[in-house]
């Protein structure tokens, strides 16, 4: 019986409920299953989900004719033990020793679609099979979770440690799970960071292999801020293709630059809006994401034509690249996936399990 509830997960912690210590007896009597099991708080959102998967891999047990389940709470002690267990020793997820790629996407200014290109993306690498975390560093204008389906979901909360909603594959985090409805945010210097550094240690994203950052247009306190907490993530720099565009979008590089951070490419959004007889209107003019590329001395890893899909994705809450994979705007990502994906983590800065002695 255990070896079957051993592939039942918690959706949001994303183990197996065996390894949380959240069955607390597990029995075969007369073909009755007797299951006692601990939620790990009171009106936990993933409930009603652990309930149908632990009856279903009950029921398929050989010899099991019915379940009898009983569903309990974790105290506080057992709460608070599997936190520590969860977060070992190191409250920091993502040290410079981390093994997750971390890429923060910036911009020089709004409106050049940054939100929608790093959800996007995050769904990508997401379908990819890749362990993907997504943090919503745009406090003062907070799009992800509409973008991705999941507007008015809030965290949950397991003693100090919180545990992120989970849209398409994607963990996510934003500013706008705690607030109420569309309320605007204005905070200083001080709280902001704050803000950033709880967003990287109270929410347990577990192991990941990518965090993408998606930080706020311009060079202000979150880009400092992320720079001094996150001085190895590398930098993706949104653009439009717009040449008037490209000092702005410059500027947002050279500040990861002067934190240390490093910039690894651009991505032109909005280049040209295909037309039926196979030419390109190019509404925002050309060439302003070759010109942050050369001044920035980096490639252009990816163009986004402008894409009624992706528009209408961004509203709905259906990324593209799911929806309507062969769209030009989605194929684009698509492939900005597969190049991120396929770069390793290096292991400057990195401690290794080895000794010279």
């Amino acid at each position: 019986m255990l070896a079957a509830l051993a592939r039942v997960d918690d959706p949001e912690i994303r183990r197996p409920i065996t390894e949380l210590d959240m069955v607390r007896g597990a029995t075969i009597d007369d073909g009755v299953a007797r299951i006692r099991l601990a939620l790990t708080i009171v009106g936990c959102p993933a409930a009603d989900t652990i309930e149908r998967d632990v009856r279903a891999a009950a029921s398929a047990v050989e010899g099991v004719d019915a379940v009898d389940l009983e569903v309990g709470v974790m105290t506080v002690p057992e709460r608070e033990a599997l936190v520590e267990r969860l977060r070992g020793t190191r409250r920091r997820q993502f040290t410079p020793d981390t093994l997750t790629k971390v890429y923060a996407v910036t911009s020089g200014k709004g409106g050049v679609g940054k939100s929608t290109v790093t959800a996007n993306l995050a769904v990508a690498l997401a379908a990819r099979g890749l362990r993907v975390g997504l943090v919503d560093a745009d406090v003062f204008g907070y799009s992800i979770p509409a973008i991705l389906g999941i507007a008015g979901e809030k965290p949950t909360q397991v003693a100090d440690m919180i545990l992120p909603p989970v849209a398409h594959g994607v963990k996510v985090i934003s500013i706008g799970m705690f607030v109420d409805g569309s309320a605007a945010v204005s905070w200083r210097g001080p709280l902001l960071h704050r803000t950033m550094e709880q967003f990287l240690t109270d929410v347990f994203f577990g192991d990941l292999d990518v965090l993408l950052l998606d930080l706020p247009p311009g060079t202000g306190d979150i880009a400092i801020s992320l720079g001094q907490l996150l001085p190895h993530a590398e930098v993706l720099v949104v653009t439009t293709p717009q040449e008037a565009a490209a000092d702005v979008a410059e500027r947002s590089g050279l500040v990861a630059r002067q934190t240390g951070q490093t910039v690894v490419g651009v991505v032109e959004n909005m280049a040209g809006l295909p037309q039926p007889d196979g030419s390109v209107l190019e509404l925002f003019g050309s060439g302003g994401g070759d010109e942050v590329a050369r001044r920035l001395e980096v490639p252009v890893l990816a163009r986004l034509p402008l894409s009624v899909a992706l528009r209408q994705g961004g509203d709905a809450g259906a990324p593209v690249v799911l929806t309507a994979p062969a769209d030009p705007a989605a194929a684009a990502v698509l492939a900005l996936a597969e190049h991120l994906a396929g770069r390793g983590r290096g292991l400057a800065g990195r401690s290794l399990p080895f000794s010279t002695s």
